[in-house]
């Protein structure tokens, strides 16, 4: 069979294929028996119907369903015959009614169509180039926070009378509010939607709330009622309270303090698997090093991503764009799953539809990546020995308590791509300059970058705008969320554990990454190259870094029991 190849943009090839005679009387032949063997016309035995009466009787689906197979297996031939890498995304070329017009059961064809393969990446330049990457400190003061936040987590609620609350108590409140100025339908205030609770626990910090709920509590004592004047900032995520200012009253119903408990010896042994209070700092001092370091390295490797896309040139298949696209939104559901979210009523059809449009800037941009990393190694002959492969495999297995769902196969595959990833960011370091900078000068640079773009051509000066307010919701909402307030998560609490009875980062990740894909995932098989570097949905790039981080004992552990009451 004749086959012409013609290369298309977009990474696809256009195939022009001209069927012999012979073969397309054959697949007609082939046609003709099945609809023979199924055929029901009054006055003949199915499979002994004469080929006149089928074709008077089925003439046109007879013709259709021969070429329609006929397009089938030619195209699928020639893709086999000459030997072509297809991702798939087969298109006629030709409509297929001119085809049917054409179309004569033992007459040569000619067949057009037109698929993508894998994309051909070429990078410019990948050696002496000069980045710049962020570098991350470590702050001794985090070893100190953390021992706090873990006091505190400790702390004993100890009921409090004869005075009024202060900063850092806990008080116990009801409270209803309604919008100053505003009414309803009825002529009464108009309530703060889910802007009401009953027994509500609040800590008085500063923050936790919209500003001038806390302070206005401050100074209240038990049994005492309370108007108190807040205002909800311009930027709230309810439009309609955003900026408006509510009066709530408030009952106070109790207040309590916390006592911490002693931070010594006894409290490190009790908090961990350590024995004395030196031996938890040293380990928390060592965690919060090499995340300094971790971070370091991703801004390394994230700076080396974005300046070799500036040099790659790749033309992106819309097959495989599809698939990472597909494999995002499969994550993401993954993720939502096992958040206990149910999956089947938030993704509907719109919803996914949206999430594909969304989703595809970033797709292109992770498959770039993936060309990028696969051309260099490809370039620079880099690969990875089996026998690190098989001690990285063993490595995690170790850390894990189960491994009978584990997909060894899919884990061995993962492992190896990070590998490979660590020793192409080493030779790229190795090969170029890279200039560390303090750590939010870049995005800093980047803002007024974006902001000078976005300026208008007048030489007015824009009008100043405060800074936002944190985001707390005063809601009965609330009550269900006890953090409702954006502040920083605290350090997980360190408690007494082996090491095989918690899973390290990395071999948790690892493991998750080897369980078998839902039904929806697709994999993005970019090219033979790319495939040995990033893994085929790209999202690793991101997380791995030169040097492996080890946990601390500290920080392996699961929360501990949260604090009592008195």
């Amino acid at each position: 069979m004749k086959v012409t190849q013609e290369k298309l943009p977009a990474s696809r090839v256009g195939l022009q294929i001209e069927v012999p005679a012979e073969l397309s009387q054959r697949v007609y032949d082939k046609t003709l028996q099945k609809f023979a063997r199924n055929a029901n016309i009054p006055g003949f035995r199915k499979g002994k119907v004469p080929t006149k009466i089928l074709t008077s009787q089925y003439g046109r689906q007879l013709r259709l369903a021969a070429l329609e197979e006929l397009v089938e297996d030619s195209i699928k031939q020639a893709i086999e015959q000459e030997k072509i890498d297809s991702l798939g995304n087969i298109e006629l070329v030709s409509p297929f009614e001119d085809l049917i017009a054409q179309y004569q059961p033992g007459a040569a064809l000619t067949i057009s169509a037109s698929l993508d393969v894998p994309p051909e990446a070429t990078i410019k330049q990948y050696t002496g180039l000069t980045i710049q990457a962020e570098e991350v400190p470590y702050r001794s003061e985090q070893v100190d926070e953390t021992l706090e936040s873990y006091r505190d987590r400790r702390a004993t609620r100890v009921p409090v009378e004869g005075r009024a609350a202060q900063e850092k108590d806990l008080v116990l409140v009801d409270f209803k509010g309604v919008i100053a100025g505003e009414t309803d339908e009825e002529g009464n205030p108009r309530e703060v939607p889910g802007g009401s609770a009953t027994d509500f626990e609040v800590e008085l910090s500063e923050g936790r709330f919209i500003p001038g709920f806390i302070e206005g509590i401050i100074g209240m004592n038990a049994g005492e009622t309370k108007d108190i004047s807040a205002t909800f900032p311009e930027d709230y995520p309810q439009e309609e309270v955003a900026g408006k200012e509510a009066i709530f009253t408030v009952d106070l119903k109790e207040i309590k303090e916390k006592e911490l408990p002693d931070l010594d010896d006894d409290f490190a042994e009790e908090i961990s698997e350590f024995e004395t209070l030196a031996e938890l700092r040293e380990s928390l001092e060592k965690r919060y090093r090499e995340e300094a370091e971790s971070k370091t390295a991703t801004n390394k490797q994230q700076a080396f991503l974005d300046e070799l896309l500036k040099h790659l040139e790749v033309d992106l298949p819309e097959s495989l764009v599809r698939r990472e696209v597909d494999q995002m939104i499969t994550q993401t559901a993954m993720r939502l799953a096992e958040q206990g979210m149910d999956i089947k009523k938030m993704f509907s059809a719109e919803v996914v539809e949206n999430l594909r449009e969304r989703s595809r800037p970033d797709a292109e941009v992770r498959l770039r990546r993936t060309m990028a990393l696969g051309e260099i190694a490809k370039q620079t002959s880099l690969s990875v020995e089996k026998s690190d492969v098989d001690a990285k495999v063993e490595e995690v297995l170790q850390e894990l308590d189960d491994t009978s769902n584990v997909d060894h196969d899919r884990l061995r595959e993962a492992l190896e791509e990070d590998l490979l990833k660590e020793k192409i960011f080493d030779w790229l370091e190795e090969n170029n300059t890279v200039e560390l900078v303090p750590e939010g000068t870049l995005q800093k640079a980047e803002e007024t970058t974006e902001e000078a773009e976005a300026a208008p051509e007048s030489m007015e000066a824009p009008p100043e705008v405060p800074a936002a307010e944190a985001e707390v919701e005063v809601a009965a909402a609330a009550v269900e969320t006890p953090e409702a307030a954006p502040v920083e998560t605290a350090p997980e609490e360190p408690k007494k554990t082996t090491k095989k009875s918690s899973r390290s980062k990395t071999a948790k990740t690892k493991a998750d990454e080897s369980q078998p894909d839902e039904e929806t995932s697709v994999e993005a098989e970019a090219s033979t190259s790319a495939d040995t570097t990033e893994s085929k949905s790209a999202t690793k790039a991101k997380s791995s870094t030169r040097k492996k981080t080890t946990r601390s004992k500290a920080s392996k552990a699961e929360d501990s029991e949260t604090s009592d009451d008195a």
